[in-house]
Order: structure tokens, then sequence, then C-alpha cells
């Protein structure tokens, strides 16, 4: 009933058991596999971002240019030049969206103002304009 664990002439046994090593190797590469996904893990979350400042005059969405009976062009209620409506249209045209603008002139307004508003828009390259107001114009 003896055991033999290696040869018979009593030297120690040179080759190491390496079944114990691999197991604890297998171990720790599960634990990796299983904790490596828990750590990358994000949850995507689409925060505020800074707006940009409201005290812009230009509406994203839709600007009404007037001309009132004694010449007066106005942006969206407050009176302005030429030189500032040419302004206000290549700011509304950087827009990610190009807003609508809408053109209401008197039907007493003199004709050369209402042309030189009209080439200032067409010169800015506006192509969403719509005309307000036509019904007045039905008198005449």
């Amino acid at each position: 009933m003896a055991m033999s664990a290696g040869r018979d002439d009593g030297e120690p046994m040179v080759e190491m058991n390496t079944t114990p090593l691999i197991d604890v190797m297998l171990v720790l590469l599960i634990m990796f596999i299983i904790t490596i996904p828990i750590q990358t893990h994000a949850v995507k979350i689409d925060l505020p971002q800074n707006a940009p400042p409201t005290d812009s005059v230009i509406d994203p969405v839709k600007n009404k240019v007037a001309i009132d009976p004694s010449g007066i062009i106005t942006w969206n209620g407050s009176a302005i030049d030429l030189l500032t409506l040419r302004q206000y249209l290549q700011q509304s045209l950087r827009l990610p969206v190009e807003p609508e603008l809408q053109f209401q002139p008197n039907a007493a307004t003199r004709y050369v103002v209402v042309d030189e508003v009209l080439a200032e828009i067409k010169r800015a390259g506006v192509t969403k304009l719509g005309f307000v107001g036509n019904e007045q114009y039905g008198n005449f």
C-alpha cells in the first residue's frame, strides 16, 4: 500500500504541479470579465447647455419688417434704419434655421422707401419672405 510520488530512488520531484495555478488564473480572469463592464458603464444624460443671450432682437422663428406711412422702418416693432436692417438680416441668416421674414409696408408709404427695403432684403439673400397685409391694397 505504498504510494509513489516519483522515482523510487528518493530524489525530490522536479516538475511543478500547475493545475492549482491555472485554476486561480481562471478565477481571476472571470472576475475581471465580470467587473470591467460595470466600471466602464456610463449613463448618457442630455444636460442643459448655456443658452445664448436672450437680449437679441432677432426671433429664431419669424421677424417682421414694417414701414409706416412716414417711411419709418420697424423691425419687430422697434424703429431702425437701413444699415441696422442690413445687420439684422445678416444675423438672422447666420442662425441654424433661417427664420421667416414678414414684410408689411403701409399702403400710404412712398414706393421709393419700399423699394429700398426690398432691395436690402434681396441683397441679404433672404429665401423665406412673406408679404403681410395685402388686403389693404384692394381699394386702390
